[in-house]
């Protein structure tokens, strides 16, 4: 499963991309807007740190606006992947850039009815938000189940997008129910080195190898 970080924030995806690890970026307006920088600019930025898909999102409602958008973010950079919100409209321009040659992400889909839609309108990545779904006592994981087999029983090439990851366990979650990627914040991926006994072996290690080769007279 690829990695991705769900964050517009320079220096996170500095750090991401340090450990080797990192194989895209999620954005949306919200994290832009944290940044304080406009898209066009931050994207630039963000395609500088991390060489894979960049999902930059537009803001239009309207599919023609969309479209003009859409178009307009592709530009900027060969990584960025539109990133259009599942709606009607939504879908109308993934249709539309995607016979273009422009790569999508359909956004905001709850549903495997939404995911059969964006694959059928030529949409190279799904995301599915599998933690605002368990916000509301559906099961996540289980659209990702679901997505999976609809995809494998026709050949669907869309890749699906596990989003809104909140914790170690959603990523794992993901991962084993076939999800293509991950997007995640920053705290969830450096969650995911944690382990109480990786410390304590460590630190044992250590201990041993100093005291065995710890220099005479030394106490």
């Amino acid at each position: 499963m690829k990695i991705f970080l769900d964050t517009a924030n320079l220096e996170e995806l500095k750090q991401g991309a340090a450990w080797g690890i990192v194989d895209g970026v999620t954005t949306n307006p919200t994290l832009i807007a944290k940044e304080g920088v406009a898209i066009e600019e931050q994207i630039r930025r963000i395609c500088a740190i991390v060489d894979g898909d960049i999902s930059a999102e537009v803001v239009a409602t309207e599919a023609d606006a969309m479209i003009q958008e859409g178009r307009g973010l592709a530009k900027i950079h060969q990584n960025v992947v539109v990133k259009l919100p599942l709606t009607r409209d939504g879908i109308r321009a993934c249709s539309t850039l995607s016979k273009d040659g422009i790569r999508t992400n359909v956004t905001l889909c709850f549903s495997a009815a939404q995911a059969l839609l964006a694959a059928k309108a030529g949409a190279y990545i799904v995301s599915p938000f599998i933690g605002r779904l368990d916000d509301i006592g559906t099961p996540g994981i289980a659209l990702i189940q679901e997505i999976v087999t609809i995809y494998r029983n026709y050949g669907y090439p869309t890749q699906i997008l596990a989003a809104s990851l909140r914790s170690p366990m959603h990523v794992i979650d993901s991962a084993k129910a076939g999800a293509h990627i991950g997007t995640m914040p920053f705290k969830v991926l450096d969650m995911l080195f944690q382990h109480p006994l990786t410390d304590r072996g460590l630190e044992q290690f250590l201990k041993d190898y100093a005291k065995a080769f710890q220099p005479a007279g030394v106490r």
